[in-house]
């Protein structure tokens, strides 16, 4: 039996097929694409449609394979499509980086109550949070014309078989869930003036949406929610050992460090670390906090591409890797949050702390690897302490898990051992819980406990 994952990120979207096999997984992906935002006078928008045909595009050839039993699509947090009353989709989904939301946060925050706003939602203050975008939203002439917005995995699941629903781990990541109730925080919408009529029904993974219509041979194929939310789904298929002593890093454009609890913690250490508390597979909780990631090296890497000097991030980990500590910044300062020369920002933290600037593209990627893995210390000592749990290991996942320096760097910086694997660990959350839906497997340990046979960790003890 055949099952595709859509696996889209904030640069990239594939299409992977998975199947059991002798009680392993095999995946083989059959579509990737490259995709990015477009800058546009009326701000930063996602090439929707074309992300659209790809997706499709990756379906069919998913079906070259064989009957395709269903997909599951995942996508990176908080952005959002509309619909109308029509059932028409108008204009294209912002772009989180969007400019529009600046000052929103601070403006909430202060006009609600930091107190009022975590306490119900347990979710950390990013200025991209959907609720923010929402909130700048309640003038445009879209807002007036929708009649519900759809999480980017849920307008691709309407598209694909008509479900208008929202799955609850990417719900969580709005900043609009209530993380005790687990339904829309009506109260705070309210306050907010976001009329309600907007907002879908909630739904959980596992559930069958529907199956593909009107889009020829790919109709009939079973459409299920997974979690959507792609960290959700990577956490799924991250191989946590039953201890609960155990942190995972889903290593991206974005660091998301994190524990797997039962309830979540909304109290005022929780809040004054900022840490997130979103929906996980099984009603887990993911306890979270985001770290700047790939990101810093993913923009370096086009501003270097710009000036005629081109580099891949293998090589310059390589690199990195022969040379010595150097300067150290913080990798979540503020001016690392919107696209741009990030050379030109390193660099300046770099004098302000009176430490040598990097002169070599290898010395910029061996300070963006130190500063992540101090990064790392610092959010699993405050996760730690507001979860009350010791944590004695690390599991990497995702495509930073592949990056052996910066494993190594974690574990010496952290002393906790570190497993590095599996990369595909979001697409292998997605699958699992597809297989989970049609019975094949009973449940998100055995899922786990599958991957961990199936695909092998790299060890990395702290020298």
């Amino acid at each position: 039996m055949l099952y595709a994952a859509v696996d889209l990120g904030g640069s990239s979207g594939r299409v992977t097929v998975g199947e059991l096999v002798d009680s392993k997984i095999s995946l083989t992906e059959v579509h990737r694409f490259k995709h990015e935002p477009v800058q546009t006078d009326a701000g930063l928008f996602w090439d929707w449609s074309f992300i659209v045909e790809q997706v499709k595009t990756g379906l069919a050839a998913a079906c070259q394979l064989g009957k395709v039993n269903s997909v599951g699509v995942d996508s990176w947090a908080v952005d959002y499509g509309v619909i109308d009353q029509t059932g028409e989709v108008i204009g294209q989904p912002f772009c989180y980086r969007d400019s529009r939301t600046d000052g929103l946060m601070d403006k909430l925050k202060a006009d609600l109550g930091i107190d009022y706003i975590y306490s119900r939602t347990g979710v950390q203050f990013i200025f991209f949070n959907t609720m923010y975008q929402l909130f700048a939203e309640k003038n445009s002439a879209i807002y007036n014309q929708a009649d519900k917005f759809l999480m980017v995995p849920d307008l691709m699941n309407y598209l694909l078989c008509g479900s208008i629903s929202t799955e609850i781990t990417n719900a969580s990541t709005t900043q609009l869930l209530n993380v005790h109730t687990r339904d829309w925080d009506w109260q705070l919408i309210d306050k907010l003036g976001i009329k309600r009529q907007i907002f879908p029904a909630i739904n959980k993974p596992k559930q069958q949406m529907g199956v593909i219509t009107g889009h020829g041979k790919l109709d009939g194929i079973k459409v299920i929610s997974v979690g959507s939310h792609d960290t959700a789904s990577a956490v799924a298929g991250t191989p946590l050992p039953t201890s609960l002593d155990s942190a995972y890093i889903s290593s991206g454009t974005w660091s998301l460090v994190g524990l797997e609890l039962d309830k979540p913690v909304t109290d005022k250490t929780a809040m004054d670390f900022n840490i997130t508390n979103e929906m996980g597979v099984e009603d887990r909780i993911r306890f979270i906090k985001n770290v700047a990631g790939m990101w810093l090296l993913e923009e370096s890497l086009d501003y270097w591409a710009a000036k005629g000097e081109k580099y891949t991030a293998a090589q310059l980990a390589a690199e990195a890797a022969l040379l010595p500590r150097g300067a150290v910044i913080d990798a979540n300062d503020r001016r690392f949050e919107k696209p741009g020369a990030m050379p030109e920002r390193i660099a300046a933290l770099c004098q302000e702390s009176n430490q040598a600037v990097p002169t070599t593209p290898a010395e910029y990627a061996r300070c963006i690897f130190d500063s992540l893995a101090d990064a790392y210390v610092k959010v699993i000592a405050q996760l730690e302490q507001a979860a009350g749990r010791k944590i004695n290991s690390i599991n990497i996942v995702g495509g930073g898990s592949a990056n052996k320096l910066l494993n190594q760097l974690t574990a010496n910086a952290t002393g906790k051992t570190v497993y590095a694997g599996p990369v595909e660990a979001t697409v292998l959350g997605n699958i699992i819980t597809q297989m989970q839906a049609e019975g094949v497997i009973k449940s998100l340990e055995q899922g786990r406990e599958i991957i961990k046979d199936s695909f092998s960790q790299e060890v990395f003890k702290p020298v």
